[in-house]
């Protein structure tokens, strides 16, 4: 027999019943704690605001899991965002510049864009790819170009290309 659960039901059963694995499920998932902690709240956020008709238990259990999953690396990206601004920031040639986003301004205009879209704004390559009218993989390659080349302006200036 098939039990459908959403709403306040879904929420109230989900949080009795799999609170503690949404929380393993980050903490073997996050950085840190505090991290899992946050992650914890916001499935339960998504669970209240979803409108999604979860057909048992395990559904729900799957769906609860898979969200804390994507959750966490978005958490995870955001980091590795973070510690490449955190990187340039700490560079000896960066403090010289005063201001990490002189080192962006002085990069190729696609670079310049897709790193400053990317990375201060947090737009994702497909994202970018609309705004600027490039395709996803193009605008891949110009943050791994813009990032080789803003690395390269960091530790002393540009190479002739």
């Amino acid at each position: 027999m098939t039990v459908f659960i959403k709403g306040k039901d879904a929420f109230s059963f989900a949080f009795k019943q799999f609170s503690d694995t949404v929380y393993r499920v980050a903490v073997h998932n996050s950085a840190n704690f505090s991290d899992a902690e946050d992650v914890t709240q916001e499935v339960f956020i998504k669970l209240l605001e979803t409108n999604k008709v979860f057909r048992d238990g395990e559904h729900l259990k799957a769906w609860l899991i898979r969200v804390t999953i994507n959750l966490c690396r978005d958490k995870i990206k955001k980091l590795s965002r973070e510690t490449l601004v955190e990187h340039f920031a700490s560079d000896k040639s960066y403090e010289e510049k005063n201001d990490i986003l002189e080192a962006v301004k002085v990069l190729p205009e696609n670079y310049r864009n897709t790193i400053y879209l990317h990375y201060y704004e947090g737009y994702t390559a497909k994202e970018i790819g609309k705004i600027l009218d490039a395709k996803e993989n193009t605008v891949l390659s110009w943050l791994s170009r813009g990032r080789d080349a803003l690395r390269k302006e960091l530790d002393g200036g540009f190479d002739d290309e």
